[in-house]
């Protein structure tokens, strides 16, 4: 069979946080390039994907990346399936909008606790330092492989009410450098990808904009009609989830082979300023 530009069939990749949102565009990016993908996430439920002719396979693995052991037992399934790992996408993460200090009543359910600060902290931050450790392990041991650290622009730029999110974020740009540093000599490439402000997926639930409108004094209509404003954006839109999708598999593939250490803001040109 040709191979594809991206030369990506047969390649095994684990895209954690896969059932949904980015993660789940990534994951079909990858199965219509032909490679075979281990779904960990927290879902019950398997999620669905197309098959196409060439696409390759999947495998569904109940995942808490939070917790070692679990981690563990799904690389040691994706092993068991497809007999090795090429790539790993940490893709899981959660937020949980929260104030600082909440000046209008204090200690109110939307200002920051140790509980919502250790739970954000330890999928978002820990949950890619047990992934990647334990991936990691394995590619040394055929001195190849590829780590894609999904970060945010909310890492690059902070974030009103989402502090440690924020800050979560940035330490995994952190552990990008830093872990390419560490693994090139060992032929194994480190990237990040920071998404922006991207098209609506089921992850915006009312719980979570609700949050996030009160922590920015605005109402849940505002905070709506917010992600429909451009004007900051160069580009004029919002992202797509296969846009993001599409440069993950590109950063993946032999075709970046010399790409190592960086972390792309894919965000249509929105800065600061």
């Amino acid at each position: 069979m040709q191979k594809s530009w991206l030369e990506l069939e047969g390649k095994t990749v684990i895209v954690t946080g896969g059932a949904s949102g980015i993660g789940e565009a990534v994951v079909q990016e990858f199965l219509d390039n032909g490679a075979n993908v281990v779904v960990g996430d927290m879902n019950s439920k398997a999620p669905e994907f197309k098959i196409k002719a060439n696409s390759g396979k999947t495998l569904y693995v109940k995942t808490d990346i939070s917790n070692a052991i679990s981690v563990n037992e799904m690389v040691e399934k994706a092993k068991l399936e497809f007999g090795r790992i090429d790539i790993l996408v940490n893709n899981a993460g959660i937020n949980i909008p929260r104030l600082l200090v909440d000046a209008k009543e204090p200690h109110s359910k939307y200002e920051l606790d140790e509980a919502i600060f250790d739970k954000i902290v330890n999928v978002n931050q820990k949950g890619v330092f047990f992934c990647t450790q334990a991936v990691v392990r394995e590619m040394v041991k055929a001195k190849s492989g590829v780590v894609i650290n999904m970060s945010s622009e909310s890492g690059l730029e902070g974030s009103e009410g989402q502090s440690i999110y924020a800050a979560t974020k940035n330490a995994v740009n952190s552990f990008t450098r830093s872990w390419a540093k560490e693994l090139g000599r060992q032929g194994i490439r480190v990237v990040g990808v920071a998404p922006g402000i991207l098209e609506a997926t089921g992850l915006r639930t009312i719980e979570y904009e609700t949050a996030l409108a009160y922590t920015r004094e605005i109402t849940v209509d505002e905070l709506r009609a917010g992600y429909n404003k451009t004007t900051t954006i160069p580009l004029g839109r919002s992202g797509k989830l296969s846009e993001v999708a599409d440069l993950v598999c590109y950063v993946a593939s032999s075709r970046a082979n010399y790409i190592h250490g960086v972390t792309y803001n894919v965000a249509g040109g929105k800065t600061r300023g």
